[in-house]
């Protein structure tokens, strides 16, 4: 069996190492070099967290937390950085507690002198050990191994070989399958100086939804990281544009908020691009020869050693 994987970046990556490890001659494709800055898969790292609000997301985490490891221990890269997630929210209903201890994941409430993040009277923070970074960088090297990239864009799927195409194109997905669902933006996350102890990751939930509205996790070269969820504009990922400064002044005004301990003015900003369908789920189906791996709706990294592992199932039958 062959099977060419058209975007490089961490779900393709994922799928080819998953396709790998069950014998499959595979070939990877992606429009730009290894690690590039235009689509959603670049930067030191990514929040890891077990702590979702709906079970699924929960279970797949979980899953997720394994398949980091096996890989960590198949490439002896040191890929996850646990020190812990801070869920802020505005009551214990908007938390995820309920599904963490229906799923039996450990988590408690901290008091007020348990962590350095302020918050607004009558707000609670949960906490959840198994959590914190996946080092982007090293996890894509980690997933591609030796395996070239072929570095080419492909106008149509038609010109692509392989008994299988598994398409993780990101943003450019739409462009090869033009019914997809999906919305494309450009966010903008915002680097900070610090430069004691890396701090836990903190996720703050939106009151409506539960879905998260702004975050931080700690960054190697800076300290802290931080931006504001699905707050980008819509975007042609073929046009390259600079940082939001709308948003960068909107991050700034929350991490001042929340960590009046840290430099108050961002030191660096950079932009991701999100491909997000209307729930934020995830696109994972075959059609006929061609198997989908997009949208991954701006929280997918976390869960890529699960979801290679599904798309190398739905390549191979």
């Amino acid at each position: 069996m062959r099977a060419t994987v058209v975007g490089a970046g961490i779900n393709g990556c994922a799928a080819a190492w998953a396709l790998r490890r069950r014998g499959v001659e595979v070939a990877l494709v992606d429009q730009f070099e290894p690690g590039h800055v235009r689509g959603s898969s670049h930067g030191r790292s990514r929040i890891f967290r077990l702590a979702y609000p709906e079970r699924h997301w929960v279970e797949l985490a979980e899953e997720a937390l394994i398949g980091w490891r096996e890989l960590e221990q198949e490439t002896g890269a040191t890929l996850l950085e646990l020190y812990g997630l801070v869920e802020l929210c505005s009551s214990v209903a908007v938390s995820s507690r309920d599904v963490l201890e229906a799923c039996g994941i450990e988590h408690r409430l901290l008091g007020r002198d348990e962590f350095d993040v302020a918050l607004p009277d009558g707000w609670i923070a949960l906490w959840q050990r198994d959590a914190g970074i996946v080092r982007a960088d090293l996890a894509l090297e980690a997933f591609r191994g030796d395996l070239p990239v072929e570095q080419r864009r492909v106008e149509s799927l038609d010109d692509v070989d392989g008994d299988v195409v598994i398409v993780t194109a990101g943003p450019w997905a739409p462009l090869l399958l033009p019914d997809l669902p999906v919305r494309v933006t450009r966010e903008t996350v915002a680097y900070f100086a610090h430069d004691s102890a890396p701090l836990p990751s903190v996720v703050e939930l939106d009151e409506a939804t539960r879905h998260h509205a702004m975050y931080a996790l700690h960054d190697p070269v800076y300290g802290l990281k931080a931006g504001a969820h699905h707050a980008g504009p819509v975007a042609d990922p073929d046009v390259a544009t600079p940082p939001d400064t709308a948003l960068v002044e909107q991050i700034t005004s929350w991490v001042n908020e929340r960590f009046p301990h840290i430099d108050p003015e961002p030191v660096a900003a950079e932009t991701c691009v999100y491909t997000t369908t209307d729930d934020e789920s995830f696109i994972l189906e075959r059609r006929g020869r061609v198997v989908v791996g997009s949208a991954c709706s701006g929280h997918a990294f976390k869960f890529a050693p699960a979801v290679g592992k599904r798309l190398a199932d739905l390549a191979i039958g």
